[in-house]
């Protein structure tokens, strides 16, 4: 498939970036700490590197487990849900993926997400608020992207990646409250330079933990635009998700939870939702052009349109892990148009990302 190799090199670039700059930074917090125990760095550098990967490997195996605890889901028994079943069967068969488990999260917010250590294993969540508040053939449009996830092994990838900020964001922690609270090398003569180490320490891993979120991100936001897009291959009928879209940006903003830490494996993330929707409802009367005083889904749209194109919401995309909606409709509506000329084929589906 055409340009999906930029995508698994946009991984493998993201993967390599956040690896050399762990492995530099672990580097040097092992030689530093090296000094006060009086052990040799190479050996503290391979404890840190085996303690990381044991880390990473130990999120990979429970990640499942805790994503089903913190979404409190409920898997659907066979024959539950029969057109829900037929329609994931079809398009799974269509992507050539083994047949995803199927569950309903009890959330009244529209969203999706998939999860699993592997494809075989993976599991399609949808909540209840995806179903009731979309049409049938939205929910296909989702369905679809949520596929396309699983084609590109995305859940593989962002698990290993964002396991490194959180290590570097964890160390920061630790060191952030020994300066509060320790009394480490108090009497000793060199605890003032143990003090600058931990101090060192602290702002060096916040910084590691910032550019190395930021890779992630980056990535997060690139990966939902390649499933948008496998979605309208697959459903091949881009309007679907483009509907969708703005249905789950909307109801995620009224959302009145807080988001979820695994929110980069969700279709729309609640943050994002709620950074596109501050400003459209503080000109609500600007934006309302039939003046009914409600936007309906076409309004809604030239307000992303518009609100996408504000550098002040240009600079706050970077810390987002999904990018804006209207850039994503307006990726949608391009494959749309290739689409109604004929030459829209399986070998380019990504042309347009």
């Amino acid at each position: 498939m055409a340009r999906l190799s930029r995508l698994k090199m946009s991984m493998t670039m993201a993967i390599l970036l956040v690896g050399i700059i762990f492995a530099v930074f672990l580097a040097v917090l092992m030689y530093v700490v090296s000094l006060f125990w009086e052990v040799p760095p190479l050996g503290m550098y391979a404890i840190a590197i085996i303690g990381a990967g044991f880390f990473i490997f130990i999120q990979y195996l429970i990640g499942p487990a805790v994503v089903r605890a913190a979404t409190r889901l409920r898997y659907l028994k066979p024959n539950e849900n029969p057109w829900l079943e037929e329609t994931v069967k079809k398009y799974a068969e269509k992507s050539g993926l083994p047949m995803p488990k199927l569950a309903i999260v009890p959330d009244e917010t529209p969203n999706a997400f998939v999860f699993g250590r592997t494809a075989s294993s993976a599991t399609l969540a949808l909540h209840e608020g995806l179903l009731k508040q979309l049409t049938k053939e939205e929910v296909e449009g989702v369905i679809g992207h949520e596929l396309g996830h699983l084609r590109h092994k995305d859940y593989l990838v962002m698990t290993a990646l964002s396991a490194v900020p959180l290590i570097a964001y964890l160390i920061a922690r630790v060191s952030f409250e020994a300066m509060r609270f320790g009394t480490i090398g108090r009497n000793r003569k060199d605890s003032g330079v143990i003090w600058v180490a931990i101090i060192a320490a602290a702002f060096i891993s916040y910084i590691v933990y910032i550019i190395t979120q930021l890779c992630v991100l980056g990535l997060s936001r690139l990966r939902e635009h390649y499933a948008d897009a496998y979605s309208a291959y697959l459903t091949g009928d881009p309007r679907q998700l483009q509907s969708a879209l703005t249905k789950i940006t909307y109801g995620l903003s009224l959302s009145p939870k807080p988001p979820s830490g695994a929110r980069t494996f969700y279709i729309g993330d609640p943050a994002t939702a709620k950074l596109e929707f501050q400003s459209i409802i503080s000109r609500k009367q600007e934006y309302d052009l039939d003046r009914d005083g409600v936007l309906d889904e076409r309004e809604l749209e030239l307000a992303m349109e518009k609100e996408a194109k504000n550098t002040w919401v240009k600079v706050n995309t970077l810390f987002t892990t999904h990018p804006p909606t209207y850039k994503r409709i307006l990726l949608l509506r391009e494959i749309e148009k290739e689409m109604e000329t004929g030459k829209f084929t399986s070998n380019n589906i990504y042309s347009h990302i």
